[in-house]
């Protein structure tokens, strides 16, 4: 077990500092300050991060650290820390192993005992979900989902039967096709993709997945879909007569019938509603 005090040691710090994802107002002062602090900021790409760097007058020292270097980078950051030295890791928009890298080198200088801080800020899936109009929570978060089109419909069957919200990420020129291939495999569900967040033209656009399509050719910017998860009950397996029989059982023990449904559907995990309307059924 290793417990990690953040502001209680002195020992080296990497901090993951999530940067604007559009809209450089909405870098805050504590981020700034970390990064006018450090002794070095890992970055996926060198010339966008010092360009917003320039903008808030931090001249640190850059290095590179992208899924094509990210056994080298990793094993630099880690030597750092072990001399001291404090690091910044941030991505291009947003926060930083978020369908960015990071996640070898926080994995590493975590596991060595080292501070791992978090400096939060912008956040497209979180903006995206927030204002969405869909249910909050809980959410799945799948990222990007793959280019070819038979991998895409083999990716999203995995969460077809899935509950809680999904939020995907894309981009303008495949769009289409993966609205396509979500009504295809997941149906005409309720969908929110919101686009070019924080900027000029954010634009959430609330329908079904049918709906979109119709103007999915016209978007640009880089995009967050934001979609309901499956409304019927995705235990499919599920055997109702076990779990009436064992509703029958508490209430027979003297618990109240709602109370019965509820603490069976719970451990079950599934739809309360749905196992009240059975058992109600039943004992008509």
């Amino acid at each position: 077990m290793i417990r990690q005090k953040s502001f209680e040691n002195e020992k080296p710090t990497l901090y993951l500092v999530a940067t604007p994802i559009g809209n450089l107002s909405e870098m805050t002062p504590r981020a700034v300050e970390i990064l006018k602090s450090v002794n070095v900021i890992a970055c996926e790409d060198t010339r966008t991060s010092g360009q917003m760097l320039k903008h808030f007058d931090i001249h640190n020292r850059l290095i590179s650290y992208q899924n094509f270097n990210e056994e080298s980078s990793t094993h630099g950051i880690i030597g750092m820390l072990a001399q001291g030295q404090n690091i910044a890791l941030i991505s291009d928009a947003g926060y930083p192993l978020i369908n960015d890298p990071g996640q070898r080198v926080v994995s590493e200088a975590s596991a060595l005992g080292y501070n791992v801080v978090p400096v939060s800020g912008s956040s497209a899936v979180l903006n995206a979900l927030v204002a969405s109009g869909l249910v909050a929570q809980p959410f799945l978060f799948v990222g990007f989902l793959p280019q070819s089109d038979t991998e895409r419909r083999r990716r999203l069957k995995e969460f077809a039967n899935y509950p809680m919200t999904l939020i995907f990420y894309e981009s303008p020129h495949r769009i289409t096709r993966c609205l396509k291939s979500c009504l295809e495999i997941l149906g005409d569900r309720r969908c929110v993709l919101a686009r070019e967040m924080t900027k000029l033209h954010e634009e959430f656009i609330r329908g079904t997945v049918k709906e979109i399509l119709e103007v999915s050719e016209e978007l640009k910017g880089e995009m967050v879909i934001v979609m309901d998860g499956n409304k019927d009950d995705y235990r499919k397996d599920v055997d109702y007569s076990a779990l009436i029989n064992m509703v029958h059982e508490r209430v027979a023990s003297g618990m109240a019938r709602s109370e019965a449904v509820r603490e069976v559907a719970s451990s079950a995990g599934i739809s309360r509603n749905r196992l009240y309307d059975l058992f109600h059924n039943r004992e008509s």
